[in-house]
């Protein structure tokens, strides 16, 4: 079977790091994509060369076409060819009522969230379609619980750029179930990341634990064993997929 080379944006924190770990102990040789914190990237890279497999470490701002680009040519250039993509990479903004966000943090979580999503989703397509030329592969977009609960009062336009990516990822399974290429996305829940105290509430998780039916926030590891399992084999005959995993919310 051919190498596997998973790029995975956002991998040096979080779930992206989680994922990137858990793919790596499965075989993989992984791309870490990170936009600003380079020593979690590099410390990521680090575990996923310890589990014996190969890893390269790329800086991109996912919303810039160039900085796509570059991400899978250096994958290309390093790896080999691309076989999969974790289409990690988000922000949120602060926590706040819609009509309270600035338009310039609206447009940014639309830019990472949305553009950024479709860029990496394009690039990856061309690298692993048949009928241009690859040989097929997977892709696992990370959206979010607040695709469906619209999140108000907190971050609609969040919400709204997750549901966008379950619409991107329903239309290209389909567009391209012929082509080789498997399409799912993943609604984590409440999850322990450092997300929460980007938008300004780094208690969050355990201040809303509540609302979730198993009385917990999740952990970044059991985000990313769904991923695993979308991106692997026994998963062959799944396309189109929005798997929730947010502890029954």
């Amino acid at each position: 079977m051919e190498q596997q080379v998973t790029v995975v944006t956002g991998g040096g924190r979080g779930i992206g790091a989680a994922t990137a770990l858990r793919l790596a102990r499965a075989g993989h040789d992984i791309v870490v994509g990170y936009e600003r914190d380079e020593e979690a990237a590099r410390r990521t890279a680090d575990a996923v060369r310890a589990e014996g497999v190969r890893c390269a470490v790329v800086r991109a701002d996912t919303s810039v076409t160039e900085d796509v680009e570059t991400l899978f040519d250096t994958a290309r250039a390093e790896l080999g060819p691309v076989t999969g993509l974790v289409n990690n990479a988000g922000v949120t903004g602060p926590l706040s009522r819609f009509a309270e966000v600035s338009p310039e943090v609206v447009r940014r979580v639309v830019d990472v969230n949305v553009t950024g999503a479709l860029l990496c989703a394009r690039r990856a397509v061309r690298e692993m379609s048949t009928r241009l030329g690859g040989a097929g592969g997977a892709i696992v977009n990370i959206s979010s619980g607040a695709a469906t609960t619209g999140s108000p009062g907190e971050y609609v336009h969040y919400a709204a750029s997750k549901a966008a990516v379950d619409a991107m990822t329903v239309g290209l399974s389909k567009e391209l179930a012929a082509e080789g290429i498997r399409v799912n996305s993943v609604q984590p829940g409440m999850t322990l990341t450092d997300i929460h105290a980007a938008m300004g509430d780094p208690e969050r998780p355990w201040r809303v634990k509540d609302r979730v039916p198993m009385g917990r926030p999740g952990e970044p590891d059991e985000i990313a064993a769904a991923v695993a399992w979308l991106m692997s084999p026994d998963a062959s005959y799944t396309t189109g997929a929005v798997l929730r995993v947010a502890g029954g919310l």
